[in-house]
C-alpha cells in the first residue's frame, strides 16, 4: 500500500456503464429504474471489500443505481482511467508514479480527496516475542535473533513474511540495504498472512511479518511494530535504495475525467464518501468473523451509522 510499487496490488475502481451512463440528476430516474449500472472493481484485501460494500449497496438502496463487481489488481485498474473502464479508485496508497501517469501526463484521471482512513505498514512480531525478547522490536536487533525465523522457506536466514506479491512493498530493498540476515518470502495472499499472525499467537511460533493498518487483526490479537530507521521524506525515492520505515499514508480516492465531469450523483457520492479506520474495521470484521455476506455486512453498518452516511448523499438525491 505505498511509495515503492510492486506492479498490481489490488485496486477499487468504479465502472460506469449503461445506456448514457449514470445520469446527472440524481432524482430524475423514474421509480424502480436504474439510473446507470456502477461496475465495481474489488481489491484482494478485506479492507477494500467493506469499502466496496458499503458503497455498493448505498449507491444500489439510496440513489437507485445498479452495482456490478469484479475483481481487478490495483495497476490494471489504473489503467482502466485511459481505457474508459474504470470510474473510480476509493482507497489508493499512495503511488505517486502511476499519479504523475495518469493525472499529470496523460490526464485520464484526477484526485477525488480523501477515504478519511489512515494507512499504515510496517513489520511486526506477535506479543509474546516482546515479552520474551525485550529488544526484539529495534530493526537493529534483528540479525541477533536471525535463527529464530527460519522456516523451510527461507532456508539459512530468517524468514519475513510478506502477503500478495501485488502488494506495494519495500521489503526486498530494506533486507539487503539494512543489510539483515533475512528473505522476504510471500504467503500469497491477505488471508494467508493473517492466518499465519493468528497461529503465531496461538502456538507461540516466532514470525516477523508485513503488516498494515486499517486491519481488523489488530483489535482481536496483539502485535508490536519494529522499528526501522526513521522515514523521512524522500528516503524512498529510488525504490533501489530504500533504507527507511514506511511512511503513514493518508489513503485518497482517484476518479476518472470523464466520472468526474459526467458521473452526476453517483460521482459525488464517491467524492463524498469518508469514514474512519474504525468504520473500516467493523465492517472487515462483519465480512471475515462474523460469516456475513457484502449485503449484510454494508446493511447492518449503515443502519447504525445513517449519521455518518448522510452526509455522502448529493444534495437533491
Amino acid at each position: 500500500m505505498k511509495l515503492r510499487i510492486i506492479p498490481m496490488t489490488a485496486v477499487l475502481g468504479l465502472v460506469l456503464s449503461g445506456c448514457g451512463g449514470a445520469t446527472s440528476d440524481a432524482g430524475s430516474a423514474p421509480s424502480g429504474e436504474s439510473k446507470g449500472t456502477v461496475n465495481l472493481a474489488i481489491n484482494p484485501w478485506v479492507g477494500y471489500e467493506a469499502n466496496a460494500a458499503v458503497i455498493e449497496y448505498l449507491l444500489e438502496k439510496e440513489l437507485g443505481y445498479t452495482v456490478e463487481t469484479k475483481n481487478l489488481k490495483e495497476e490494471i485498474a489504473w489503467q482502466g482511467f485511459e481505457t474508459g473502464e474504470v470510474d473510480a479508485i476509493v482507497e489508493n496508497w499512495g503511488h505517486p508514479d502511476l499519479k504523475k501517469t495518469y493525472i499529470e501526463d496523460k490526464k485520464v484521471a484526477v484526485d477525488a480527496g480523501p477515504t478519511g482512513n489512515t494507512g499504515v505498514i510496517g513489520w511486526y512480531v506477535p506479543q509474546w516475542m516482546v515479552e520474551q525478547y525485550p529488544d526484539i522490536t529495534d530493526g537493529a536487533n534483528l540479525n541477533k535473533y536471525a535463527d529464530l525465523f527460519k522456516t523451510s522457506e527461507s532456508g539459512a536466514q530468517g524468514q519475513l513474511l510478506d502477503g500478495d506479491p501485488s502488494f506495494v512493498t519495500n521489503d526486498a530493498a530494506l533486507v539487503e540495504n539494512l543489510k539483515l540476515n533475512y528473505k522476504v518470502v510471500y504467503s500469497g495472499s491477505e488471508a494467508a498472512l493473517i492466518k499465519a499472525a493468528q497461529q503465531a499467537t496461538a502456538q507461540k511460533k516466532p514470525l516477523l511479518f508485513y503488516f498494515y493498518e486499517p486491519q481488523w487483526l489488530f483489535a482481536k490479537e496483539k502485535y508490536a511494530r519494529v522499528k526501522l530507521p526513521a522515514y523521512t521524506e524522500g528516503c524512498d525515492a529510488d525504490p533501489k535504495k530504500v533504507a527507511c520505515d514506511y511512511p503513514d499514508y493518508v489513503l485518497d480516492k482517484v476518479v476518472s475525467k470523464k466520472f468526474a465531469d459526467t458521473g452526476g450523483a453517483a460521482y459525488e457520492f464517491v467524492k463524498n464518501f469518508t469514514w474512519t479506520n474504525d468504520d473500516q474495521n467493523l465492517v472487515s470484521d462483519y465480512l471475515t468473523n462474523q460469516g456475513m455476506s457484502a449485503e449484510q455486512a454494508a446493511e447492518k453498518w449503515a443502519s447504525e451509522h445513517e449519521a455518518t452516511w448522510k452526509s455522502w448523499i448529493p444534495a437533491g438525491s
